[in-house]
């Protein structure tokens, strides 16, 4: 298990590449969510249906945390892939995000 300090730079990195990533597709391919970002967590806000995606660190544990949809999903960070991957599909962070806001988004 990699220590806090480590966590914390890779985790930071991950979620700020997720949020540049979901701010350009926010402005160029789908105006039905707005991103947010506030203390280090990530914020995707929907319009229609109403809702709001939460992507947050979680230190001690050493994972990322997505609440969306009525579930949790939690990601280890993989150092083979230097990603966080959500174990049970192998999604990276972006991939998983992308889906669950497809899925928001079309019902």
């Amino acid at each position: 298990m990699q220590d806090e300090q480590d966590f914390r730079r890779v985790a930071e990195s991950a979620i700020e590449a997720l949020k540049k990533h979901l701010i350009l597709r926010e402005e160029e391919d789908e105006p039905g969510f707005e991103v947010e970002e506030q203390n280090g967590v990530l914020n995707v806000v929907f319009e229609e249906p109403p809702g709001k995606f939460v992507i947050t660190p979680n230190t001690p544990v050493r994972q990322v945390w997505i609440s969306a949809l009525s579930t949790s999903f939690k990601l280890d960070w993989d150092s083979t892939t230097s990603a966080f991957v959500l174990q049970r599909t192998g999604e990276q962070l972006q991939t998983l995000v992308d889906r669950l806001i497809d899925e928001n988004i079309r019902g």
